[in-house]
């Protein structure tokens, strides 16, 4: 038994069947110190709903409710993983609800009751997609209070990125505009069944109260023009959006690139397209 007193992790996975599948961008973190670690980086989880994406046979889930979680919700379109599930369920009453369906099809801000705070080993497949969704959405502040999710490596590395670096792109200016977001430590691929290819990190991302204002779409329009030719001055990248006059109104010398721009003045790009 472990110690929270559900059977070891490579047992489950064993009498379940559940060997990770690679369509569904699955990799199981079985150590329990390491998905421990996971849930305090998210901080103190008593009279919190955690929300969950991918739990798969429910280590990191297991982890949350053993560190005192009010409720878990857990969202698996994977439903050879169910059963496993519901004995994690059955071992901590009441306290874990387990969503049968598509991450990307869920109404996330729905789930919501009390303070929230979303916690997941995201499949790879879909991460990136589902963290532009928590970031972007037009009401600000959200409906959570933090993110503590893990990525490649490369992607974190993009997240927390700053204007100037080699890695700083639209995530980064997003996550940058709109919260503080840093790498709380990296997880060894040895962790992982199967391992993937490369290490993994996992980023926290704190809510800004007041983020400067801008209007989302019009953000996105701007960082997805400059950085989708970033080779590129931003006189060209941006030609669609007004080029050489738009940059010119916002005191922006035309020959820079995107990688230069300052989340300043990305925003003000934004607010001056008309």
């Amino acid at each position: 038994m472990s110690a929270d007193g559900l059977p070891p992790l490579r047992e489950v996975i064993e009498r379940h069947g559940l060997q990770a599948k690679k369509a569904l961008g699955q990799n199981f973190l079985l150590d329990l110190n390491l998905t421990g670690k996971v849930a305090r980086a998210a901080g103190d989880l008593t009279g919190a709903t955690v929300i969950e994406v991918g739990p798969g046979p429910g280590g990191l889930t297991r982890a949350l409710l053993f560190s005192g979680a009010h409720r878990v919700v857990a969202i698996e379109r994977d439903e050879r993983c169910l059963a496993a599930l519901a004995e994690i369920s059955a071992h901590y009453p009441g306290r874990l609800d387990v969503i049968s369906g598509d991450a990307l099809k869920t109404d996330f801000s729905a789930l919501a009751d009390g303070p929230v705070k979303i916690v997941a080993n995201l499949p790879y497949n879909i991460g990136t997609e589902l963290l532009l969704r928590w970031l972007t959405p037009e009401a600000w502040p959200p409906f959570y209070q933090s993110l503590t999710l893990m990525f490649q490596r490369e992607v974190a590395e993009r997240i927390v990125a700053k204007a100037g670096s080699d890695a700083y792109g639209r995530l980064g200016v997003l996550a940058g505009w709109r919260t503080e977001a840093r790498i709380a430590f990296d997880v060894p691929r040895q962790a992982f069944t199967p391992p993937p290819k490369v290490t993994s990190s996992v980023v926290h991302l704190v809510p800004r109260e007041e983020p400067l204002a801008a209007d989302v779409r019009k953000l996105g329009r701007v960082t997805e023009a400059a950085f989708g030719q970033r080779r590129k001055m931003l006189r060209q990248s941006v030609k669609s959006l007004g080029g050489e006059a738009l940059l010119e109104r916002c005191g922006i010398d035309p020959t820079r690139r995107a990688e230069t721009l300052s989340i300043e003045e990305f925003v003000r790009l934004a607010n001056a397209i008309p």
